[in-house]
């Protein structure tokens, strides 16, 4: 059995059992990586998200799925967790979402989801939205689970119901949708967006016979995590944390830049030695450690770097101890 069904098969494993799993998302394989080193499951690889930073466009379909498909390779390739991937609307109709999904099988990602707007598409959580035709989202579901078994049946497909806060849409017909695309549609996994109550989170939960994933989008405070498994929630999703997190801290500190100057840089440093949760390491997540290993394993002795008698420096915000080999003398 590959690595990727491997994974896959873990995702199975976290959607069958009855307690509820955080999920959070972003964009980039860094990300991926620093939420498998903090302790997270899975990761949501955020359609909105792979827009914006990779392309610099909105969340309105703009990204297609060779862009998508390339980078989720690099996400699950850099991962051990499952990688759960958001392919829009399936870039086309059920002919298209039969290439989406194999495409993405290829790719190594554990599982995908697939919205029912029409397309252009808008972002999940925005107004403006309008969707498909039940009968014509029950085909392309249809499509990517026949696709899907063609390559790794445990490849897990989900479909995302867009129908609250859509044009013409009622919670009880977004219910209602949602349990069509289970039985008829043969989906794996149910994702309701943008539910705003604890009433509809528990009704849900509880008509849908599949697994229920959601991000809450009522007013704060949401419910803790242990209110969302008592409500029989499996996946609370946080579908931009990651990078929305980054590009503020990024807006933060660029500001303070322009303004102070480098004092700001110094403060910065400060502030991260302070944290509770300590500097983040990229050498460790990114493998740095690993082409030393490599080097010494393979290379000729000719060809062997001397790390002893060279040095390096750290970045003005690299905020941990150097590497070895990199630190003056």
């Amino acid at each position: 059995m590959d690595v990727a069904t491997l994974k896959r098969k873990k995702f199975r494993e976290i959607l069958n059992r009855n307690t509820l799993t955080v999920m959070p998302g972003g964009f980039s394989p860094l990300y991926a990586r620093a939420a498998q080193a903090i302790g997270f499951e899975c990761f949501f690889v955020a359609g909105s998200q792979m827009s914006a930073y990779l392309l610099g466009v909105p969340d309105t379909g703009i990204i297609g799925l060779r862009d998508i498909v390339d980078h989720a390779r690099h996400v699950a390739g850099r991962t051990d967790i499952p990688i759960f991937l958001d392919t829009d609307t399936g870039f086309g109709n059920a002919v298209n979402v039969h290439y989406t999904v194999q495409e993405c099988v290829r790719a190594g990602v554990a599982g995908l989801q697939i919205e029912d707007q029409e397309a252009p598409k808008k972002s999940g959580i925005s107004a403006g939205r309008r969707c498909i035709p039940v009968d014509e989202a029950v085909g392309k579901y249809r499509a990517a689970v026949a696709a899907r078994d063609q390559l790794d049946p445990e490849f897990v497909i989900c479909a995302r119901c867009d129908l609250l806060g859509a044009e013409g849409s009622s919670f009880e017909d977004a219910v209602e949708r949602c349990k069509i695309y289970v039985k008829d549609g043969g989906v794996d996994l149910i994702w309701l967006n943008t539910i705003e109550t604890v009433e509809q989170v528990k009704i849900a939960c509880a008509e849908i016979p599949a697994p229920v994933l959601t991000i809450w989008a009522g007013k704060p405070p949401a419910p803790t995590h242990e209110e969302f498994e008592r409500l029989g929630l499996r996946i609370a999703l946080y579908p931009v944390v990651a990078a929305s997190a980054g590009l503020q801290a990024s807006w933060q500190v660029l500001n303070d830049l322009q303004q102070r100057g480098s004092v700001a840089l110094d403060d910065w440093r400060e502030n991260v030695k302070t944290s509770r949760y300590g500097a983040v390491d990229m050498s460790k997540l990114t493998g740095t450690d690993e082409v030393r290993q490599l080097e010494q394993n393979f290379l000729s002795q000719s060809a062997q770097r001397n790390y002893d008698n060279t040095w390096g420096h750290q970045t003005v915000l690299g905020f941990g101890d150097a590497p070895p080999g990199l630190k003056h003398k």
